[in-house]
């Protein structure tokens, strides 16, 4: 049966040499080469029974959505992400929950390893709901490294479809490298323990500003128009674990105008939208019949007693950019449409968050996802 250090051996195994790491894992220590522009830091924790229900999706999707939550981060700078260290509590096959079925549409990513066990468009989908004794152990990728590439074909863990901590640990890794290889980001280290709790994941991912600069959320004013990338509402149902990193997207719009404020949508349109604002100084105003609205909210709106607008307003995690152009710089967007399901959704006003709808206009609660740190 293998152990810990096999693992490691194995993970070292699968990390290819990456130019830019100057020191990869085996030392205390990674090091990479000092990027030319403002270094990019950002780090995100999922947790089994918040962020995700491991029983019904598998660590493979977990370790997918690790990454993809990081890499949108650097995406809402419009950066380049460069690496990420990894920080896992895996559960002890004994001691590992189980959840009570969940009360929390999406485009998959290049699956290089779909071969291998990766996820299919035909997987259940699975839903999650957001609620509100330490074992010394190595780092995730710090041991003695084998011939790079040894093992590669013939690891101690064939699938890493088991059910043992290991196992889960090896699919999580694979579903880690997915996101990780598909936007060039090197895995250069992290920290890997066991414990008699649920799935524990921490990801911090560094990336590189463009020559124009890291892209923040305070750049907004009166006057400027209001844009999101891509339909929303109904994460649930699978976008949440599935969706893609808006990198490109961010890159391609920062090269052709000026983006004066931007931000990825985790907690909600109308929450990220007054967090943009208030950081701007300014208020905004959102068109309802201008909001798109995927359909995985028209599906969930069946059921939910909400309207799809509701579900496109505050169901959050649909990591799409809203961001806020000028005047001039927007109708140069909307004759150009430099990006499919681009949209023009409102205005920045001098203050309030509004709804606008045939031609009446009310002020919009900034509902969304809101952490309960408790008393």
């Amino acid at each position: 049966m293998p152990g810990e250090f096999e693992y490691i051996a194995w993970l070292r195994a699968q990390t290819p040499a990456d130019p830019r790491v100057l020191i990869g894992p085996g030392d205390d220590c990674a090091a990479i080469a000092t990027p030319a522009r403002a270094v990019l830091v950002t780090t995100d924790m999922l947790m089994d029974g918040t962020d995700f229900i491991l029983s019904e999706i598998g660590p493979r999707r977990v370790g997918r959505k690790a990454m993809a939550v990081n890499l949108s981060d650097i995406a809402a700078m419009a950066g380049t992400p460069t690496a990420a260290v990894v920080s896992v509590a895996i559960p002890r096959s004994e001691s590992r929950p189980t959840h009570p079925p969940p009360s929390r549409e999406g485009e998959s990513l290049p699956s290089p390893l779909a071969g291998e066990g990766g996820e299919s468009s035909s997987r259940e989908r699975g839903k999650v709901t957001r609620v509100g004794k330490r074992r010394p152990s190595s780092s995730l990728l710090s041991a003695p490294s084998p011939a790079r590439g040894e093992g590669k074909d013939n690891p101690p863990f064939p699938s890493g479809r088991g059910t043992g901590g290991v196992d889960l640990a090896a699919e999580l890794y694979l579903g880690l490298r997915e996101v990780a290889d598909a936007f060039g980001v090197a895995l250069i280290g992290g920290d890997t323990n066991s414990w008699n709790g649920p799935l524990v994941i921490s990801v911090t991912a560094l990336g590189e500003a463009t020559a124009r600069g890291p892209v923040r959320r305070n750049g907004a004013r009166p006057g400027d128009w209001l844009f999101v990338t891509g339909p929303l509402g109904g994460s649930i149902l699978a976008h949440h674990l599935d969706f893609t990193p808006r990198v490109r997207e961010a890159l391609l719009l920062h090269e052709v105008v000026n983006l004066r404020a931007m931000l990825d949508i985790s907690d909600g349109l109308a929450a990220d939208l007054n967090h943009l604002c208030e950081e701007s100084g300014c208020g905004a105003v959102l068109f309802a019949d201008a909001i798109p609205v995927s359909d995985a909210a028209r599906v969930l709106s069946l059921t939910s007693g909400k309207s799809p607008l509701q579900h496109a307003l505050g169901d959050g995690e649909d990591f799409e950019l809203v961001f806020a152009v000028s005047l001039e710089d927007g109708a140069k967007l909307l004759a150009s449409l430099p990006i499919p399901g681009l949209a023009k959704i409102g205005e920045c006003v001098d203050a309030g968050l509004w709804l606008e709808s045939a031609g009446v206009r009310q002020p919009l609660a900034p509902a969304g996802w809101v952490h309960d740190l408790g008393e």
